[in-house]
């Protein structure tokens, strides 16, 4: 049996979700996934926080656009997705560079004092910080609410949501994308690559050209803190160079590396020699010591090499849809991305800006 529909996914990711949402309600929808579930690598290991400032000048115009809709969520959820954080960027002495540069072209960053720091964030070591600020404005992200909320609005609207269904095959023929599952075969003349670390794995068996993406593991682990302290209310707080952060998360803190090792696309875990010394940078701006890791797992950040998504049609295979490279940015930007997704299928205009949308069109990278 084949099963025809406007619009074929393959990835039930946030950005799969998203795209599916935003067509449902104007064309039929069918999306596959591979695994038992929608969300179960890089959304479901995300660390959860939006952060305005994060990323070059597309993403951070991705990020405006993608926070009203974060913040009053309709149709996806009954209240907002978004709850008080803040984030705090710290600074030793070889990382100011690096921090001055974060904050070139930044918005709503506070300079600190040490003490100020100290202050939000007390188990900081006063001595170790040459200069730090504050995006008070970043904030938790529900992500599993926002899945879900992309997820249960597609399907009101009748798109399809398969699961235990990898794309086996895929071909064009007669117009139309024709993929394999192991149970059935879906048709399309659009194909929406959404696939995460396997979006370049699905376009070579497309027989389209990559788009040199390459996953990067990013591991995290939660740690208790120290007896008696509730970190509850603390902020997100980072190193400028990006060799660590922390953020507060149930009562503990979950703390990454801030890794970015290259590895091919599969079901990632910690490495854990790459913890270890994740933590250990942690600690050297600490006073306290890990006691333990109470849990660790990784998942995959996914880049093309201007670290740009690449979202638009594919210059060289007809109805052939890029949505990848989010790398950590993808559940922040969902929303705006799942939005142009939806314009550009149904040839509507978008309301990003026209150097946004072109500096996400994949042809610059072939």
């Amino acid at each position: 049996m084949t099963i025809r529909s406007d619009f074929l996914i393959i990835g039930g990711g946030i950005a799969g979700a998203g795209a599916a949402a935003r067509l449902a309600p104007d064309a039929s929808v069918t999306l596959l996934e591979m695994e038992d579930a929608p969300g179960r690598h890089a959304t479901g290991r995300s660390a959860a926080i939006f952060i305005r400032n994060y990323g070059n000048a597309t993403l951070r115009a991705l990020n405006a656009t993608s926070e009203p809709v974060l913040d009053c969520p309709d149709g996806l959820s009954d209240q907002s997705l978004l709850s008080a954080r803040g984030e705090m960027l710290v600074a030793t002495e070889d990382e100011l560079d690096a921090f001055y540069t974060y904050l070139e072209g930044a918005e709503g960053m506070e300079v600190l004092s040490a003490d100020e720091a100290v202050g939000l964030f007390p188990l900081l070591r006063k001595e170790k910080i040459a200069a730090v600020a504050i995006e008070r404005a970043a904030k938790d992200i529900d992500v599993d609410r926002l899945l879900q909320g992309f997820l249960r609005l597609a399907k009101q609207h009748g798109a399809k949501i398969e699961t235990c269904a990898p794309a086996e095959t895929i071909q064009r023929r007669d117009g139309l994308w024709c993929v394999t599952t192991p149970a059935e075969t879906y048709e399309a003349p659009i194909l929406i690559n959404a696939a995460g670390a396997w979006a370049d794995v699905v376009a070579e068996r497309a027989g389209v050209t990559k788009v040199g993406l390459q996953p990067m593991r990013r591991s995290a682990a939660i740690v208790p803190p120290p007896d008696g302290l509730d970190v509850t209310s603390w902020p997100l707080v980072a190193s400028a160079a990006e060799t660590w952060y922390a953020k507060p998360d149930a009562g503990k803190f979950m703390v990454s590396p801030a890794d970015e090792d290259p590895v091919e696309p599969h079901d990632a875990w910690a490495d854990d020699m790459v913890l270890a010394e994740g933590l250990h940078r942690f600690e050297q701006m600490m006073n306290m010591e890990v006691a333990r890791v109470e849990h660790s797992w990784a998942g995959l950040r996914s880049f093309v090499k201007d670290r740009t998504p690449a979202v638009g049609f594919a210059s060289d295979a007809d109805g052939f849809f890029w949505l990848a490279g989010q790398g950590g940015y993808g559940v922040q930007t969902a929303p705006a991305l799942s939005q142009l997704v939806a314009d550009l299928c149904l040839h509507r205009k978008s309301d990003l800006p026209l150097d946004v949308v072109q500096a996400l069109d994949p042809s610059r990278l072939i």
